[in-house]
């Protein structure tokens, strides 16, 4: 679809329900703009109301992927955490997307109960995938049409040429899987041939008027910090707006490639380490041996330096990846193992229990845990504080460990600042306090 609208001269804004970071890489390639991710477990709704409002400025319309199953979230009993609840949340019509394969009357049953199950969601349509050929397609749509009340806007047949490649974690990224033109104009084609598009755009109401997120207040530095950001196909997970509000604090952003530095930039106050797969590009990375010496020794002198997920497998010693080890930086004597199976998912809350480059002890932020690896060995070790304390979305006590030596900062994490946008203020000063003393 966001092909298709940007192929016909349509500004969209794209957006992506829930903490993935794959999903909005090729939604924001295809369709030019940022892809933001809406959460109501990590942010609040009024931070979704003030996001959507915000990054939907400029664009004719807006396209939101939803997450799951349409009612599918934190249990079984609400509707906390599903797409259902972000659709109310901000006012918007849904569009079914219900696979075809091995179905045919019983697939008006299907669109029947999810048009029954909430009636205050509004349904703007259903296109049908899997389908396989157009009079499968004609059989579907009768059923639905006969049985009830949501329009048939297309279908999408079966077609290998546009099976996306995938990987541990999920689909492959828009970094290594840049969409080939003839399979995007392929996606162009399919669209226009199959599904109504200018019947479901006639169809959408005005959006809501929101108000628009005020901009977070920037304190008075008497300069801006540079934060070091590694980005390329190994460190590729951020969320859009962690950037922004670093930027919106004051924080001066520098971008390298560890794939391709041979050095860290000079003239850094502080690093923020993204996810990615630094597993698949490890050999190479354990061959940049200044870059990794740099952060190290950038680590020994105080620097602030947080790393999550992969950020913080790159800040530990080794990785074995099963057939061989490869040197990382060192900062955290840890050596990381990568499995064949998931260690760990689920939303989290953090509360630091000490004093961290990201905030105090007692602050509170919430993320995301998603990741096939884990330390070998995770025992205690001299000069590493244990700063965490994690539960589950249930308040469940979780097993996950904050990492903390001198000022570097790892852990398996991903957080959104969003739900707590001091964390990104103290990092931001932490790093302009290093700075300055770094300079006398």
């Amino acid at each position: 679809m966001l092909s298709w609208l940007r192929a016909k001269g349509k500004i969209a804004a794209p957006f992506k329900v829930g903490p993935d970071f794959i999903d909005p890489g090729h939604h924001t390639r295809v369709s030019g703009r940022t892809c933001h991710n809406l959460d109501s477990w990590m942010l609040s709704r009024e931070y979704n109301q003030h996001l959507f409002a915000d990054r939907s400025q400029g664009a004719e319309l807006a396209v939101v992927e939803g997450v799951m199953g349409l009612f599918d979230g934190y249990d079984a009993l609400t509707e906390t955490g599903s797409t259902a609840q972000m659709a109310k949340w901000l006012d918007l019509p849904v569009v079914l997307i219900v696979s075809a394969k091995g179905k045919a009357r019983s697939a008006a049953a299907v669109v029947k109960g999810f048009e029954s199950f909430d009636p205050d969601l509004k349904l703007a349509g259903v296109i049908f995938t899997q389908t396989g050929s157009e009079r499968h397609y004609h059989y579907l749509r009768d059923a639905v049409e006969q049985n009830c009340t949501t329009p048939c806007l297309g279908h999408f047949p079966k077609n290998e040429n546009i099976v996306m490649p995938e990987r541990h974690l999920g689909l492959m990224t828009a970094e290594e899987h840049d969409l080939d033109p003839a399979v995007q104009q392929l996606l162009i084609e399919m669209v226009e041939e199959h599904i109504d598009m200018d019947g479901l755009m006639a169809g959408l109401p005005e959006s809501p008027v929101s108000p628009v997120a005020e901009p977070i207040p920037t304190p008075t530095l008497e300069k801006r910090p540079v934060i070091g950001i590694p980005r390329d196909k190994a460190f590729c997970f951020y969320y859009p707006d962690n950037l922004t509000i670093l930027e919106s604090f004051g924080a001066e952003l520098k971008y390298f490639s560890p794939l391709e530095c041979d050095e860290l930039p000079r003239d850094l106050d502080g690093l923020y380490l993204g996810g990615g797969y630094p597993e698949v590009f490890a050999e190479k990375l354990a061959k940049q041996t200044r870059l990794l010496d740099d952060i190290r020794e950038a680590s020994q002198a105080g620097m602030p330096i947080y790393g999550e997920c992969g950020g913080f497998m790159f800040l530990c010693d080794q990785l074995n990846d099963g057939s061989r080890h490869h040197r990382l930086s060192g900062c955290f004597d840890f050596q990381v193992e990568m499995s064949k199976r998931l260690r760990s998912l689920g939303y989290r809350e953090v509360t630091f229990t000490k004093d961290t480059p990201l905030g105090p002890a007692g602050t509170r932020v919430r993320g995301h845990e998603f990741h096939y690896s884990s330390l070998a060995d995770a025992a205690p070790q001299a000069g590493v504080d244990q700063v965490y304390q994690v539960t589950s979305r249930a308040g469940q006590d979780v097993k996950v460990n904050g990492y903390q030596h001198q000022n570097t900062l790892g852990s398996y994490l991903h957080i959104h600042f969003g739900a707590n946008p001091e964390v990104a203020r103290h990092f931001t000063q932490a790093c302009a306090d290093h700075g300055a003393r770094r300079k006398k």
